[in-house]
């Protein structure tokens, strides 16, 4: 042990010495807050430039009017096309906006390679290029018989007299196509698009891709005028008031300004804080002495800035023993997914090695632990800058309005931002810090709950294929049941259910014919924690003495009833009654259990009680007995969802469909358990700090990532863990970090249910707040009311791309252009929420809009679906006996 702990220490002393030695060497790089806030004062001294008339044309940040006049409002409708030419690929977009008073809308895309000799050939040769890509995914969509609008996201600066036209002033990033700059790109457009002679499409507006990303959110969200985009390269637009537009006649209204920021400091405003090593690599670039702010954050570049640090440490003898590998000496050879990749949290070391090493250098424990915080300061410089130039962009918005607190929204898109691991916690954390005047919120544009949608029904098939099944996530478990009720189920069940911190025991009498009913009666029994943390034996052994308390209740015992088991734990199963546990989840972690068949384990601690006998016909999950519970009310349900302490969903798939079941004929029930949904890593752009800490301190690290970003037992921990944050930045609670708001789990779920009713007034969450033993002002109980918000928001938001994709796949299941479809739904979180369920039923809506899906409650579908599905099961083994 004491080996051990000298190690550790060993370990630990050699990082803090490295990272000093990266320090101090890189010590131009780290910038302090007073560097920052004279940052955020220099741009906004160079927006005032770009804004005015005799000043413009020498000013840096060019301030470019849009033409765009206003924000979304809901009354938009129509379908639309869209290309976005800007990053690393090109895309092409169908739009429909649909008109049913919700504001929702259905984005489809497909991606297209941008080569180097279209980036970097001639303006003919990149306009046809468009235009093939637009007219083959015309083709794809089958719209090649409609006449649709388009709107041109161009994203590089452009100089525009109407939202129809934009005269290019320059490239950026990796493009440099000759015979296009200072000509009009939508004529240039329109030109290779009349070639096509069997598409008929019309280039309404010219946008940038900052004004893009703000519209989009400003369609969610009515507080949102500033748009940020961070990714190859970065840029921000922001609703201006028009009597401070010079460039443009008129003075009542606003417009959207497109600051075209990445020229900052072209005219020398940043030269003291450029270093050798952004010098050396504009030097390099296809664009030396432009773009010299954007050089500074974008990913295109960063990657290529660290190679140069690495190399110049190397030749100083500072890293791998002196020796450059002619790999290091390459330019190019360092990108931003390697960058991220060093950075990650936990694996972050490891990739670093294997990364290092893929480059022919033979890298020490010390060189990896250096080369990672170069990477961290790098990759936090780009974070500190973009938010300096946003702080002062929030500041102009405040100032123009007149208030002394303003609270608006950011709408934020690219790579860097969504992929890199600690970027955008940094740049929230510096924005807050700089303008502790804005309470700012950074809103995901829909296409990232797009994203969140096509990774989930990616997922989906990867789990109903053989030979993917086994590394897929959503692990698409049959449960082998087989129909739906019919109305003909009777008789008497018991019915078993068994999920969070109570046990329930059922009595279930369903009758048939023109008297159809559902009787129930039940008994509820605490498992307490020794137990759900205990051996599997006497968790079991526990469940049976219930069992017995409620045979004998009833007066039952001796009847030898049909019995249904809702399990709500991952199992595997290899028929209806048999059910081998994956892994617990829900705070359970009895021993000796995963790897089992729990309806085995069940009958064995029935045996060893010796007093009764049942017979057991199924094993089911809560969203399986949900299902089945509504299918008894509304035949078109064929899907259940649970939002409760946990979330997870089922639906009917086609038997065809499922690789890993034998037979072809008809339909069977999947459980999807989609809770651990990104346990691959496929959704870490979207997961925070916060979620990271709260997986960190739970009971399965690593696992149930989506449920632990979605249901009802961690979103209070997630809140506790940001109220946590602000205050150590000293914005709540007076900086006061109370003894109460450091235990886990004080904050429950149910509080932001409480908090954030509607009915419920300011004054009434400063009670809640101090019944938890937090002193706050009325002020803090906004922020807190504001933080509670946007995490069950995301929840909701993210629940209801998930279930999006369900849909969509029942749609295409069946082959039909519109689907109507009945989902029942259980759980607190979906139930008791004031909002939760209106905004995932706006999401599905949003994402699935070929989808009129009717959301139905379940009534106990825990118990009555247990019986319900013992019922079906056993009508349908008797018509095969027949």
């Amino acid at each position: 042990m004491f080996a051990v702990h000298l190690l550790a220490f060993h370990f630990t002393k050699l990082k803090e010495d490295q990272i000093k030695k990266v320090d101090r060497y890189l010590y131009p790089l780290r910038l302090s807050d007073d560097v920052l806030l004279d940052v955020m004062a220099r741009f906004q001294a160079e927006m005032v430039k770009g804004l005015g008339r005799d000043t413009n044309s020498t000013a840096a940040v060019k301030m470019l009017p849009s033409f765009v006049r206003s924000l979304p409002d809901g009354s938009e409708k129509g379908d639309f096309l869209a290309v976005d030419l800007g990053g690393s690929l090109f895309r092409a977009h169908q739009v429909k906006v649909f008109d049913d008073g919700k504001q929702s809308s259905q984005l489809e895309s497909k991606f297209y390679p941008t080569p180097k000799e279209v980036t970097q050939g001639n303006g003919a040769e990149l306009f046809d290029y468009i235009a093939d890509c637009l007219l083959d995914f015309m083709e794809t969509k089958n719209l090649k018989h409609k006449k649709l609008p388009l709107g041109f996201t161009f994203s590089f600066p452009c100089k525009q007299t109407k939202l129809e036209e934009g005269v290019l002033l320059a490239w950026t990033k990796h493009f440099k196509v000759r015979g296009v700059q200072d000509t009009d790109v939508v004529t240039s457009l329109r030109r290779a698009l009349q070639k096509h002679k069997d598409i008929d499409v019309d280039v309404l507006a010219l946008v940038n891709d900052t004004v893009g990303t703000m519209m989009t959110c400003g369609y969610d969200d009515e507080r949102c005028e500033v748009g940020v985009i961070i990714g190859t390269g970065t840029n921000a637009c922001y609703m201006e008031e028009m009597r401070h537009i010079d460039l443009v006649e008129g003075d009542e209204g606003r417009m959207c300004i497109n600051t075209e920021w990445g020229a900052f400091g072209d005219d020398g405003a940043l030269d003291d804080l450029r270093t050798e090593f952004d010098r050396e690599l504009d030097l390099g670039s296809l664009n030396p002495g432009k773009q010299l702010f954007e050089k500074m954050i974008g990913s295109l570049y960063l990657g290529e800035l660290v190679r140069l640090i690495l190399l110049k440490m190397t030749k100083e003898g500072l890293l791998f023993n002196g020796k450059a590998s002619t790999a290091l000496l390459t330019k190019g050879k360092i990108e931003m997914k390697h960058v991220s990749a060093m950075e990650k949290y936990k694996e972050g070391l490891s990739n670093t090695k294997e990364i290092l090493t893929e480059l022919n250098l033979f890298p020490s424990e010390e060189d990896c632990v250096a080369v990672q915080h170069v990477c961290t300061i790098v990759s936090f410089r780009s974070a500190n800058l973009c938010a300096a130039a946003l702080a002062a962009i929030l500041t102009r918005l405040r100032e123009n309005k007149k208030l002394l607190r303003m609270r608006t929204t950011v709408g934020i898109d690219g790579g860097l931002y969504k992929t890199h691991p600690q970027y955008a916690k940094r740049l929230h954390k510096v924005v807050r810090r700089l303008v502790p005047t804005c309470d700012v919120r950074f809103l995901l544009s829909l296409e990232t709950l797009t994203e969140v949608r096509n990774k989930m029904r990616t997922e989906l098939e990867y789990g109903l294929k053989r030979e993917t099944q086994a590394n897929a996530t959503v692990k698409m478990l049959p449960t082998y049941v087989r129909g739906t009720p019919d109305g003909t189920e009777k008789g008497k069940f018991l019915a078993l259910d068994l999920g969070g911190t109570n046990f329930r025991v059922l009595l279930v009498k369903i009758k048939s014919g023109r008297r159809r009913s559902v009787q129930m009666y039940n008994k509820i029994f605490a498992i307490p924690l020794e137990i759900m943390q205990g051996t599997g034996e006497e968790l079991f052994d526990h469940i049976v003495q219930c069992i017995a308390d409620f045979l004998e209740y009833m007066g039952i015992k001796g009847a030898r009833l049909p019995l249904g088991f809702t399990f709500s734990f991952p199992c595997r199963q290899a028929s209806i009654d048999k059910g081998t546990l994956v892994g617990w989840t829900k705070g359970f972690k009895a021993t000796d259990c995963e790897g089992e068949d729990v309806v085995d384990m069940l009958r064995e601690a029935i045996r060893r009680r010796n007093e009764f006998d049942l017979d057991i016909v199924a094993v089911v999950n809560d969203t399986v007995g949900t299902m089945m519970t509504c299918g008894y009310e509304d035949p078109n349900c064929e899907i259940g969802l649970i939002a409760g302490t946990g979330s997870n969903v089922c639906y009917m798939e086609d038997m065809k469909n499922i690789e890993i079941v034998e037979g072809n004929e008809g339909k069977m029930c999947i459980n999807t358990e989609w809770g651990a949904f990104g346990d691959n890593g496929c959704i870490d752009n979207i997961r925070t700090k916060y979620d990271k800490e709260v997986d960190e301190g739970s009971l399965n690290p690593g696992k149930q990532r989506y449920e632990k970003m979605t249901s009802g037992m961690y979103l209070g921990e997630i809140v506790r863990q940001i109220l946590i944050d602000l205050t150590k930045q000293g914005l709540l609670f007076r900086g006061h970090i109370s003894e109460s708001l450091m235990k886990r789990g004080i904050f429950e779920t149910k509080f932001l249910s409480q908090i954030e009713s509607d009915r419920l007034a300011l004054l009434q969450v400063r009670r809640i707040l101090q019944q938890l033993g937090l002193d706050s002002t009325c002020e803090d109980s906004i922020i807190v009311k504001e933080v509670c918000g946007v995490v069950s928001q995301r929840a909701a938001q993210l629940c209801g791309a998930g279930l999006a994709a369900i849909v969509e796949k029942k749609r295409e299941n069946r082959g039909v252009e519109r689907l109507q479809i009945t989902v029942g739904v259980d759980g607190t979180l979906y139930k008791l929420h004031p909002h939760f369920s209106r905004v995932l039923q706006e999401t599905v809506k949003e994402l699935a809009p070929q989808c009129d899906v009717t959301f139905m409650l379940s009534e106990d579908g825990s118990g009555k679906g247990a019986a319900l599905i013992t019922a079906v099961a056993k009508r349908l083994h008797n018509v095969g006996q027949k």
